[in-house]
């Protein structure tokens, strides 16, 4: 029998500390959506570690398997129902095995799931990561167990880590969001603003920088805002700014990223910390979404075109070799063909050198899926699209070969996919360079690019 808990958050609490129940029993941990997933998922994973478990490479051989799952777009959804399809023929072969589905789609639809899937052990929200094990404890004891809680218990920060790249790092340093974007459920699945203290952020870094981290990315829904809910000084104050300046002067730290700021929010202080921190690499997502004024008042974006393109250019005026990337919905309720049409025009002006270009998907929940009678048909959807990355792959090949002839540091994440002589490298501004030869994961080195595509550069070591 399935039981259902809905507790309330007296205060961010510690993970209890417990004696490992589950050594020599093996892991599976598969991650759908956004960094802060990713980030998530290391957590729980860094908990099984402790619990005496370890990783395996796949369904068959895990005794527990973990499903962390996102609910931004349809199709993140259907996967999941897919991989749920497949687990359970697999777990009509060992019924021993554990299987937990957490994340956004869990937080939102634990009712469905549990409809859907009914083989599922646990079902488990955004807000509770680190009872994982008591969840697990109990229905391995007692049966399927469904615990959603609707305000953060504890920081996944706090939470034991494993970490896929030991020289990287995320560091979650806000959890939830005070935004109304119409098409956008995380405010539903991840909560209001919450900001971790600062002397812990940096506490976190500092750990991080003593056990050969050179990279951390500062983790958020809206980073701009930071600390607006915190009291520092005795006001409440956005202080991202700042605490880039203290993450960007501990030692051992080279480079430090952040995702994602809010274009309504982006201000100087923050442009100037970038430009004046050593470590704080020349790279900004700043996510677009459309180029229409009045689809942008639809979206409850809170800026214009005009806006945007003026924060922008402060940005690029004050750090000299800014590397910019966006993201951009195309079909969004009511967009009409001159909508459109001024989207690729901010494009053009923009010149950034990425974006994450998106289908409108219709999320139940969110303002934007009541929105029915203006839904742009998806033959119109699907034009539109393709355009759009044609003119965006053009400016991403443009901006690459200003870059060809260039000497620039990087950083090897490891061998490539596809070649073991070649080393897929990122540079500081974000952009992926392949280097041949063998270059360990986590090493620096100087390389001049010798050729541009539209999504990656080449490069030869210097």
């Amino acid at each position: 029998m399935t039981q259902t808990v809905l507790l309330p958050n007296p205060s961010l609490r510690e993970p209890a500390r417990r004696v490992p129940t589950r050594v020599g029993r093996h892991y599976f941990v598969r991650t759908f959506g956004c960094q802060m997933n990713v980030h998530d998922s290391e957590r729980i994973a860094g908990l099984f570690e402790a619990d005496g478990m370890q990783s395996t490479d796949g369904y068959e051989s895990a005794d527990v398997v973990y499903i962390n799952t996102c609910t931004i777009r349809e199709n993140a959804d259907n996967r999941m129902y897919g991989n749920l399809g497949q687990l359970k023929a697999i777990k009509d072969l060992n019924p021993e095995m554990m299987l937990i589905v957490g994340g956004c789609a869990a937080q939102k639809d634990r009712d469905m799931i549990r409809e859907k899937a009914p083989w599922v052990d646990v079902v488990m929200g955004t807000h509770n990561l680190d009872r994982v094990l008591d969840l697990l404890d109990h229905a391995e004891q007692w049966g399927p167990i469904t615990e959603v809680v609707d305000e953060l218990q504890a920081m996944p920060s706090s939470l034991p880590v494993k970490r896929e790249l030991s020289h990287s790092a995320w560091v979650t340093i806000q959890v939830g969001c005070n935004n109304t974007c119409t098409f956008c459920i995380v405010p539903s699945v991840r909560g209001v603003e919450v900001s971790r203290r600062p002397g812990d952020i940096v506490r976190e870094v500092e750990q991080l920088g003593a056990t050969g981290v050179v990279e951390v990315t500062l983790l958020g829904q809206n980073v701009d805002t930071y600390g607006r809910d915190l009291a520092i000084d005795g006001r409440r104050r956005p202080i991202f700014g700042e605490l880039l300046r203290r993450v960007g002067s501990v030692d051992g730290i080279r480079r430090v990223r952040f995702t994602s700021p809010h274009p309504n929010d982006f201000r100087e202080d923050v442009a100037l910390a970038m430009s004046e921190t050593e470590a704080v690499c020349e790279q900004l997502h700043f996510p677009l979404q459309s180029g229409s004024n009045r689809i942008l008042r639809a979206m409850h974006r809170g800026y214009t075109q005009a806006k945007y393109l003026d924060r922008l250019s402060m940005a690029r005026e004050i750090i000299p070799g800014l590397g910019v990337s966006t993201d951009i919905i195309v079909g969004f309720p009511g967009e009409t063909d001159e909508d459109f049409e001024m989207t690729l025009e901010v494009v053009e002006e923009a010149r950034f050198d990425s974006a994450f270009t998106f289908i409108f998907s219709s999320r139940p929940g969110t303002r934007a899926a009541e929105m029915t009678d203006k839904f742009v048909p998806k033959e119109v959807i699907q034009e539109r699209f393709d355009r759009l990355t044609d003119v965006q792959d053009r400016v991403s090949y443009e901006r690459n070969t200003e870059a060809v002839g260039q000497t620039m540091e990087v950083l090897s994440e490891g061998p490539s996919r596809k070649r073991a002589d070649v080393a897929t490298t990122r540079s500081r501004t974000g952009k992926l360079v392949h280097v041949a030869g063998r270059h360990p994961c986590g090493s620096f080195l100087d390389v001049v690019v010798t050729e541009a595509k539209p999504h990656y550069l080449l490069g030869s070591p210097v």
